[in-house]
């Protein structure tokens, strides 16, 4: 198996732990013996949390052991302002440049995501959500903005699964993304710019929330190893 592809596995069961709390912000993650653990060679692993590194769920620190990352409030709220703004943007674009293909697989993301929803996790729901931000932003028919969007979306990724623990349902989810695929396929693009102000309104502050209830009473673990190696 391919190391590329291997490391994409080895992140995607380490974004659950730290999803699901079982690996909780501070946590060493020791390259060496995570390897041994999940039976893989260093190498993968290594990139595995470069992989997490880039999504903000994890902090590489030089010569020692990366660990889970912390939130920095101010920092995430910053950066939620500017995906709001691209997710905006994103929609208006797609109003009019987005391809029947493009509508097409919008339109098979919430229709699989509806048909799953009772029967899937969190974590799954929340990747199908952001699948469908992603696609979104494809849709835009502009690289540029799809780009920078993948970079936001993964800097947010875990203060994001944060905030939709808060307003995740059915109706909601569902409704809301279909809202927005309805006006991109009416080519409305002030009813795409509601529909994505409406979805994200309260984005920055459920992050706040969760990000301040995370900290509360936690101990930070990277100071107490201080002399760790990777």
């Amino acid at each position: 198996m391919p190391d590329d592809t291997l490391a994409d596995q080895i992140a995607a069961q380490l974004r659950h732990s730290i999803l699901r709390g079982t690996l909780p912000p501070g946590t060493l993650i020791k390259e060496r013996d995570t390897a041994a653990e999940m039976r893989v060679s260093r190498t993968p692993m290594r990139e595995a949390i470069r992989i997490l590194a880039k999504e903000g769920l994890v902090l590489l620190r030089p010569a020692r052991s990366p660990i889970v990352a912390r939130l920095d409030a101010k920092a995430v709220a910053d950066q939620a302002q500017v995906l709001i703004a691209l997710e905006v943007l994103s929609a208006q674009l797609a109003c009019q440049h987005a391809t029947p293909e493009d509508i097409a697989h919008l339109t098979q993301l919430c229709h699989d995501m509806a048909r799953d929803f009772a029967g899937s996790s969190a974590q799954q729901i929340f990747e199908r959500d952001m699948a469908f931000h992603s696609a979104l932003a494809q849709a835009s028919q502009n690289q540029a903005l799809a780009e920078t969007h993948q970079r936001y979306l993964q800097r947010l990724w875990y203060p994001r699964f944060l905030a939709a623990e808060i307003r995740r349902s059915a109706q909601r989810v569902l409704g809301e993304h279909n809202d927005i695929l309805h006006a991109i396929g009416q080519r409305d693009a002030d009813a795409a710019r509601r529909a994505v102000e409406t979805h994200l309104r309260q984005l920055a502050s459920d992050i706040h929330a969760q990000i301040a209830a995370q900290q509360s009473g936690k101990t930070d673990i990277s100071e107490k190893t201080t002399g760790d190696t990777v």
